[in-house]
């Protein structure tokens, strides 16, 4: 459970999602759009998460068939998870903070 995951630029998006109100919970496609990721990208870094004790989950205790759609699964980051968020994101080499403040240039022919 002592065990940092790599801070990569989508690992820390991901916390940036979920570090943003750390005691509401999130589904999936939620994190995904707050995020800016697809659902391939995000789920296995929510697994790694939750292994290392950062995440908890749930699903919701509805019926698949009446709400006609799959049933949602919930993330809440934890206490220690979100302390060991912000320190593991603090001491990351390339911060995505980093990355979003450089001015975007438009694309050639796009005018």
């Amino acid at each position: 459970m002592g065990k940092t995951p790599r801070m990569t630029i989508p690992t820390q998006l991901v916390l940036r999602a979920l570090l943003e109100d750390p005691t509401r919970e999130m589904y999936g496609l939620e994190i995904c759009q707050a995020a800016g990721l697809a659902p391939g990208t995000i789920h296995p870094i929510l697994a790694r998460f939750e292994g290392l004790g950062w995440l908890e989950s749930h699903f919701e205790d509805i019926d698949p068939r009446k709400a006609g759609r799959p049933r949602r699964r919930y993330y809440r980051v934890t206490q220690h998870g979100a302390e060991q968020a912000r320190l593991s994101m603090g001491q990351a080499r390339i911060k995505v903070g980093d990355l979003l403040s450089f001015p975007v240039k438009p694309a050639r022919g796009n005018a």
